[in-house]
């Protein structure tokens, strides 16, 4: 490799803190997803604590739901004109409650941006997932409050839209914005930037994440993060998410429904927003 690209490959480690933090939320995450029978309620009834509520319930009720999947990924480094530093092809298996294994089925490009940067978020998330990792970059109440800001479709489905605020500069959170399904109450976009700088060498970290609804269940479809870089300009790394095999536990595949008591809470608070307003 040549010896101009030692440093900018040392910078690209930068991209790996946000991502390796979504790692985090998306264990928190990966099983959400199921349907709710009741009509979900209007940002104007719901307010921003119930509605971060009705997707921690939800949440929780879907994590125990969910056996195992398997995923193909691809990830790439690019600069700001399009020119490929590296690109890796991976299979990558979750087990539940914290188990995920990857194998490296194809790769070229730079050697040192792999290993400094796919390795890293790979290594990271496999940690993540099976507790060996103190990073809490769940979306949880002591990582975040939410702010209503009002409701959109995506992909044709309704989602409120939220303002997400870090209750701490950590350079493994972030603000932004976070789409959540009105129907199922899972997170469906993530659009923001780390709550800290995670490097003097990084001027701007700017990530898109967006999931997709795979059976009953919603996991990660992209990531994109742009990285304005000193000196060095712009690095962009994607993950593209395919070919996912999902397999729900037994209760789910028997055609269980979906009655967790947060719903039952956030309805109340609902109705009685309602009233109030008649």
């Amino acid at each position: 490799m040549n010896g101009s690209w030692l440093r900018p490959v040392r910078v690209a480690g930068a991209m790996v803190v946000i991502l390796a933090g979504l790692a985090g939320c998306a264990q928190a995450s990966d099983a959400k997803g199921g349907s709710v029978p009741a009509a979900a309620p209007s940002p104007a009834s719901l307010s921003s604590g119930a509605l971060f509520q009705e997707l921690l319930g939800h949440n929780q009720w879907r994590q125990e739901h969910l056996q195992g999947y398997s995923v193909k990924r691809v990830y790439r480094v690019t600069n700001g004109k399009g020119v490929l530093s590296a690109e890796e092809q991976v299979s990558l298996e979750f087990e539940a409650p914290g188990t995920k294994r990857y194998t490296v089925t194809s790769e070229k490009g730079s050697a040192a941006v792999r290993r400094m940067v796919f390795k890293r978020l790979l290594d990271s998330e496999v940690e993540i997932a099976g507790g060996r990792s103190r990073i809490d970059s769940s979306i949880s109440p002591s990582n975040y409050q939410f702010q209503m800001v009002g409701e959109e479709q995506l992909d044709g489905r309704p989602c409120y839209v939220v303002e997400a605020t870090p209750t701490q500069n950590a350079k493994y959170l972030f603000r932004g914005k976070v789409w959540i399904d009105s129907q199922d109450f899972a997170v469906a976009k993530i659009d923001g930037e780390p709550a800290a700088n995670p490097s003097w060498w990084t001027k701007k970290i700017h990530f898109v994440r967006r999931y997709q609804k795979i059976g009953d269940f919603w996991l990660p479809r992209s990531d994109q993060s742009v990285n304005q870089v000193r000196i060095f300009g712009t690095h962009i790394l994607t993950i593209e998410h395919e070919d996912y095999t999902v397999t729900p536990v037994a209760s789910i595949l028997g055609g269980q429904e979906f009655h967790p008591q947060i719903s039952q809470i956030g309805r109340q608070e609902t109705e009685v927003r309602r009233q109030e307003s008649e």
